[in-house]
């Protein structure tokens, strides 16, 4: 079982309410702590004569404490909510406690921190750690996670122990880099060398997230070639040697590929096609990121409308997650046909028009949000547009942007309770003839049927 598995209830059930250093001591000192207890249990209320009076009631104390004589089942429970370093600092309180800390159960999930002291303030997990998890428990693990900083020695590092599990039935494998570039500063070779140890080896990956890596065709085919039958998500944004036959080769094998996170210069009508096939399962996640560093360095295509439709047909309620990075120059070619998005988030500048487009194309958007817009007048008939069209939505971020308080309380209006989360910075909201911002919050409040205030930016 994984730990989530266990409920708090089970740990509470015993009254274990000490902190781990209490553990220790009790353990430690069971005689003292007895004598304190006895002497004190003259001012506790005793129970009725005669009830429990073949219990010794002086050894009563010392059979509660005696930690060593828990049951492992019980003694597993609560080392799975502990921390790995008080795990192991519990470990050398007795032998069946130090039996408990090597049971598989316990090294099933586990997150290896490399970072370098000189870029990170994080610690990294212990190298002798490392190397005891290699050698006694990489057969156990099955939800990996490496977390690594900027640096390229932290990334050779996650390499070096990945190239190790050749003993491994991993399930679950994340790369997470908390600052770029990290492992696109490393040997593509080296990468892929590692990473493909453990696509042969583990023959069950379900679950894979390599986002900003130096993945490439060849290894994604030994990915599917080894795990085909167990894929469900695949999360491989900002991977630039990957391309388009590739991802298409994963869609057409892994027929219970569930979840899918791309760049959009991979998205194809072919990949949409193959997602929708009558073998393949019916797709609950894509998420496309849509990203450009400078303008004009790519021209982006369009995804015909007659693709989505397929895609849809087949799985009604995949959830299609947009992040566009983006100039305002280089948006053409999206939302001119009808665009069967969900979630759009809009991390710069979106012009008025595209707005405007959004409102008319994308009748499934759930959430929108808005960074910024660089127009000279307010977004009043786009937001009017999209609560008009789009019925499905219910989550709306606005910043960096005009609105006037009138035309925003038309768009809560018709929008009405579906409304669950509107986070509007209260710079947006111009006020105008007939509201100002002190009366606004009063009358989104009355549509919403619960209280709200526009968000304000705290000065420090």
């Amino acid at each position: 079982m994984d730990v989530g598995e266990y409920p708090m209830a089970a740990v509470r059930s015993f009254r274990v309410n000490y902190n781990l250093e209490a553990f220790f001591r009790m353990k430690r000192n069971n005689l003292s702590v007895v004598n304190k207890i006895v002497q004190y249990s003259s001012a506790v209320k005793q129970p009725k004569v005669g009830f429990y009076s073949s219990l010794n009631h002086t050894h009563l104390p010392a059979v509660l404490l005696d930690w060593g004589s828990l049951p492992h089942y019980v003694v597993l429970r609560i080392f799975q909510y502990l921390p790995l370093i008080d795990r192991a600092r519990a470990s050398s309180v007795c032998k069946k406690w130090n039996e408990v800390f090597h049971i598989p159960d316990l090294w099933r999930k586990f997150e290896f921190e490399l970072n370098q002291s000189a870029t990170s303030y994080f610690k990294s997990t212990h190298p002798d750690l490392i190397q005891q998890i290699i050698k006694k428990h990489a057969t156990h693990l099955q939800y990996v996670s490496f977390k690594v900083d900027s640096s390229t020695e932290s990334a050779e590092a996650a390499c070096n122990i990945l190239s190790q599990l050749v003993n491994c039935s991993i399930q679950t494998l994340g790369l997470i880099s908390t600052a770029k570039p990290s492992f696109m500063n490393m040997s593509k070779s080296h990468f892929v060398s590692a990473l493909t140890v453990v696509f042969v080896n583990s023959k069950s990956l379900s679950s894979i997230k390599i986002e900003d890596t130096p993945v490439d065709d060849p290894s994604l085919k030994i990915l599917v070639a080894n795990n085909s039958d167990t894929l469900r998500l695949l999360k491989m944004s900002s991977c630039p040697h990957v391309s388009s036959d590739g991802i298409l080769c994963v869609a057409d094998r892994c027929q219970g590929l569930r979840e899918l996170a791309l760049n959009y210069y991979i998205l194809s009508d072919e990949l949409l096609l193959a997602l929708s096939s009558e073998t393949h399962v019916n797709l609950e996640h894509l998420r496309i990121d849509v990203v450009s560093e400078n303008p004009g360095e790519i021209e982006f295509h369009s995804i015909k409308k007659q693709s989505w439709d397929a895609l849809i047909k087949h799985s009604p309620g995949v959830n299609v997650v947009m992040y566009f990075f983006l100039y305002e120059e280089e948006f053409e070619a999206f939302f001119k046909e009808e665009t069967p998005v969900t979630h759009l988030y809009f991390g710069r500048s979106v012009s008025q028009a595209v707005l405007g487009r959004i409102g008319l194309n994308c009748p499934r958007l759930v959430e929108l949000v808005v960074c910024a817009n660089n127009g000279l007048q307010t977004l009043d008939t786009q937001l009017i547009c999209i609560a008009e069209h789009c019925k499905n939505l219910t989550a709306l971020g606005l910043s960096e942007c005009e609105v006037s308080c009138s035309a925003f309380i038309e768009f809560v209006r018709l929008c009405g309770k579906r409304l669950t989360q509107l986070s509007v910075m209260e710079e947006v909201l111009i006020p105008d003839d007939e509201y100002s911002l002190d009366k606004i919050h009063t009358e989104v409040s009355k549509y919403l049927g619960r209280i709200w205030f526009p968000d304000v930016l705290p000065v420090w």
